[in-house]
C-alpha cells in the first residue's frame, strides 16, 4: 500500500505536536479537506489545530493547492498556517 507523508507548519505543529507523520494513503479520489478532517477527528491537538480549516494552506509534492484538491498519486501533504511577508 501507499503511503502519505504528511509535513506540519508553525502553529499546526506547535499544538499537534509533531513535525511529521507517515500514513497509509487515503486514496487517490480523497481531497486535501477529506486528510484534514480525519486529522481532526483523532481529537486533542489535532482537532485543535484543525478546527478551522479555512485558515490552513496545503502543498502537495511541494506544489500549493486549494484544500479541495485530489490527493491523486501525492506523495507528500504539507499543512500550515498562511505565509506573511514583510
Amino acid at each position: 500500500m501507499a503511503k502519505l507523508d504528511i509535513l506540519y507548519f508553525a502553529w499546526v505543529r506547535e499544538r499537534i505536536g509533531l513535525d511529521a507523520e507517515t500514513l497509509e494513503h487515503p486514496g487517490r479520489d480523497m481531497r486535501v479537506s477529506d486528510v484534514i478532517a480525519m486529522l481532526a477527528g483523532r481529537g486533542g491537538g489535532y482537532a485543535e489545530a484543525f478546527a478551522e480549516p479555512a485558515r490552513l494552506r496545503a502543498a502537495l509534492d511541494q506544489a500549493f493547492v486549494p484544500l479541495d484538491a485530489p490527493l491523486e498519486g501525492a506523495r507528500e501533504l504539507a499543512l500550515f498556517p498562511p505565509v506573511t511577508g514583510g
